[in-house]
């Protein structure tokens, strides 16, 4: 299985028992969903190897506690410490009407109500405070926040995303 084919879950963030039990930090809006995952893949150097679970608890909402089979020490569970935890893509849960997967938007057309096609979306920034719509237009680049505000409709079958941004926001690109 290779990163391409996954979603970041989470990240082991401490040990939780000298048995080799570990706590995942949970990247997800919706924990519950993956309280009773049988195995998930963990990242070692560049590498996502498969772990299986023996036993999990949700708490804290996004921190889960996991006990995986052959990780019986804390020796076990240094070895595996900070690493990232993925699943396959087709676990995803589907979406529907605006809300979306960062990763299923790329390569979609941006259509501004006022300004007309923007671009095709390159990437999503999450670093920052807002996540940006990364856009190229003829090799400029724009951003547009993903403001549920400015999204009116996301069309998967045309792979359009029509937003209504505030005026002039695109122009700041597009002039000298």
């Amino acid at each position: 299985m290779q990163t391409k084919d996954c979603f970041y879950l989470g990240r082991i963030v401490k040990k939780h028992s000298f048995k080799g039990e570990v706590i995942i930090k949970l990247d997800t809006d919706e924990p519950h969903l993956y309280k009773n995952l049988e195995s998930v893949f963990v990242e070692l150097g560049n590498n996502l190897v498969p772990f299986f679970i023996e036993k999990s608890s949700l708490s804290k909402s996004t921190m889960f506690r996991v006990k995986f089979e052959d990780v019986d020490s804390e020796a076990d569970a240094d070895a595996i410490m900070k690493a990232g935890i993925y699943l396959p893509l087709t676990l995803l849960p589907k979406l529907t009407g605006n809300k979306f997967y960062y990763h299923e938007v790329i390569g979609f057309t941006i259509t501004d109500k006022n300004f007309g096609d923007v671009g095709t979306i390159t990437s999503i920034n999450d670093s920052a405070a807002q996540p940006l719509f990364e856009i190229d237009r003829d090799g400029i680049e724009i951003f547009i926040p993903m403001i549920d505000d400015f999204i009116i409709k996301v069309d998967r079958e045309n792979k359009t995303i029509a937003v209504e941004t505030p005026e002039g926001l695109i122009d700041l690109y597009l002039t000298e």
